[in-house]
């Protein structure tokens, strides 16, 4: 099958060329001006003429199925990968999720059993450690071998992923041993616990505790320290879902040092605030996520860290929990709200708003959402760019196309929208994974049996 995709302006994270795409198979065979590929032969012809022709979202944040305080993740993986194409991502990376007593090895093996064969798009993993000890340590150089070469660890919920500092520096010294890359939630949990505790004794029960118990300098705490173990370590890390100016400064630091220090943000912090936590009625409980959303002066801090590179890469943290009968369990007690947004089939439409407002440019949008986070996680170049040989994950995107985010009109498993009525300028109009046209204006034609396991590569940025 060869299908030609002409007339658009492809894009990538050197900027814009007008060029057709010529796609055979799986794999794109051709990229050339119009005039180049005018005796091309194709099966099929897709329009792109005032369309954006870029690679498909990487998304490399994703908590699919995920037990979470006495319940799970809203989407499956066949629901939240068919979430993820009609945004125009095409390869999700989630997290395998280690209980304390358990090996990596089987907590891999019932990752694989969840996703295998239940997935719309491409898809790998990282692994989540909680439990370090001499056998976790010996398993993660099995895990890189299985095409799993990055490893979360947690400064936060203390008596569920919580690492000591003794602990995480084990961990950093087998991520350098291995050249893998240690990502860190970076919260200082055991003081979190304690000011929660505090709250709920002085009657603040409300979701917004949630996040005034959770203050940015517990996050730039953490961040710092996280940073000073991966120095004497020598090892890569890799902050997740980064949220406060002050946690930022810490990177951009270490960073201006030559650390090999990366770090993401997610489109929750960069357009929503405190102020959501603070709606009455309980509906602030939609908003909790940890770290918590902050005051809304933040979001500039983190837009010019998308700009300069401190911050690389745009993750949704993608963990939904429906409004009724999950959110409402932390009713009396914001501690036991599960801790999650949805997010993950809107990231590459808001993203596109910072463009439209000037914050990004275009070739930067590309870069956060897509080509770093291959780069980042050992998937460049098969994913990540419009290239000869590369993976045909395709978006046909309009710039001009109007939108209104709803809960009523998604396709992610969950009864609400963190974005109910945000008016955007952008939509996906065509998406191809593999060469396959799963998404084509409003009709989803995949399957989700088409995605396949990801063996991923080390990190491409370390020095």
């Amino acid at each position: 099958m060869r299908t030609r995709i002409s007339g658009g302006t492809v894009l990538g994270p050197h900027g814009a060329t007008v060029a057709d795409v010529l796609v055979e198979g799986e794999r794109i065979a051709a990229v050339a001006t119009p005039e180049q590929a005018a005796d091309w032969n194709p099966d099929e012809t897709i329009d792109a003429t005032g369309k954006y022709v870029m690679p498909g979202g990487i998304d490399a944040h994703t908590h699919m199925e995920m037990p979470f305080g006495g319940t799970f993740s809203a989407d499956t993986f066949a629901t939240g990968t068919t979430a993820a194409a009609w945004g125009g991502t095409t390869t999700i990376i989630d997290f395998a999720v280690q209980a304390k007593g358990t090996s990596l090895l089987s907590t891999l093996d019932k990752w694989h059993e969840k996703a295998d064969g239940n997935c719309a798009i491409d898809y790998g993993f990282h692994m989540i450690v909680s439990d370090v000890n001499d056998t976790s340590l010996k398993e993660m150089e099995t895990c890189i071998a299985a095409g799993v070469s990055s490893f979360k660890m947690f400064m936060a919920y203390p008596g569920v992923f919580y690492s000591t500092d003794g602990e995480i520096l084990r961990a950093m010294r087998k991520a350098t041993e291995t050249g893998s890359t240690i990502m860190m939630h970076a919260e200082n949990g055991i003081a979190i616990d304690e000011l929660a505790a505090q709250a709920i004794a002085m009657g603040g029960t409300e979701p917004l505790q949630h996040s005034l118990t959770r203050p940015p300098e517990l996050e730039s705490e953490a961040t710092g320290r996280a940073i000073a173990l991966a120095k004497v370590t020598g090892a890569p890390l890799y902050i997740v879902h980064l949220s406060a100016a002050q946690a930022l400064a810490e990177v951009a630091e270490a960073r201006d040092q030559g650390q090999n220090v990366f770090a993401e943000t997610c489109p929750q912090y960069l357009y929503l605030s405190i102020e959501d936590m603070a709606k009455g009625d309980f509906e602030g409980a939609k908003y909790v996520a940890s770290p918590p959303l902050r005051e809304k002066h933040h979001q500039a801090d983190l837009w010019r860290g998308l700009r300069t590179n401190d911050l690389s890469v745009v993750s949704t943290d993608h963990c939904p929990f429906c409004f009724k009968d999950q959110k409402e369990l932390g009713r009396g007690d914001f501690r036991a709200i599960p801790n999650g947004m949805p997010g993950v089939e809107h990231r590459m439409d808001l993203l596109h708003q910072g463009v439209v407002a000037g914050e990004i440019s275009l070739a930067r949008w590309v870069e956060t959402c897509s080509t770093t986070p291959a780069r980042m996680f050992g998937l460049f170049p098969r994913k990540g760019i419009i290239a000869p040989g590369s993976d045909a994950d395709i978006v046909v995107y309009d710039p001009a196309a109007k939108q209104t985010l709803s809960a009523q009109t998604h396709h992610m498993n969950v009864d609400y929208s963190a974005y109910e009525g945000f008016a955007l300028t952008g939509r996906v109009e065509t998406v191809l994974s593999r060469g396959r046209v799963v998404v084509s204006k409003d009709a989803f034609h995949g399957s989700t049996t088409h995605g396949t396991f990801l063996s991923r590569d080390l990190c491409q940025y370390l020095n």
